[in-house]
């Protein structure tokens, strides 16, 4: 994976867009010193290299009526990547899974998931995870309080 160079100006507008992604283009260019159409092209290149995967806006689940928020350790009973692949495919057709990664150590992956409350949440890992053929063994945590849920990468500190 090769990392990107990016430039002062880059990492402006980066820094705004990760705050609020909503704004103009004129605000933005505003904001990192620039005329609106070099910042439109700047943003355009950040999103052609891949730097800007998409634009999304960020929803309270709690608003939504998702109260329950876990992580989810899986352990596969098979080990094969075509195993792996396999369950990565079905997290993605599960729209309780906010997060599913591969990771090392004792379990196979790691999940972040919402529920409406607990009884949905035990139905879920039951009836969904549970009862997928290569799944071996689930163990949840259920998130008490909210500390810190940032979605932004931090950038280099500027002059």
């Amino acid at each position: 994976m090769t990392a990107v160079t990016l430039s002062t100006t880059d990492i402006r507008i980066l820094q705004v867009l990760q705050r609020d992604a909503s704004i103009s283009n004129v605000q933005l260019a505003e904001m990192v010193g620039m005329s609106p159409s070099p910042c439109l092209r700047r943003v355009k290149q950040l999103e052609e290299s891949g730097v800007i995967k998409r634009q999304v806006a960020l929803l309270d689940r709690k608003k939504l009526g998702f109260g329950v928020l876990a992580t989810i350790q899986v352990r596969l009973q098979s080990h094969t990547e075509a195993g792996a692949e396999e369950f990565a495919r079905a997290m993605n057709d599960l729209p309780e899974v906010l997060s599913c990664w591969a990771m090392t150590g004792r379990q196979d992956f790691l999940l972040v998931a919402v529920a409406r409350d607990i009884e949905s949440f035990g139905d879920f890992v039951t009836h969904q995870l549970l009862s997928m053929p290569n799944v071996r063994d689930v163990q949840s945590s259920l998130v008490l309080k909210e500390y810190k849920n940032l979605t932004a990468i931090p950038m280099p500190r500027l002059p």
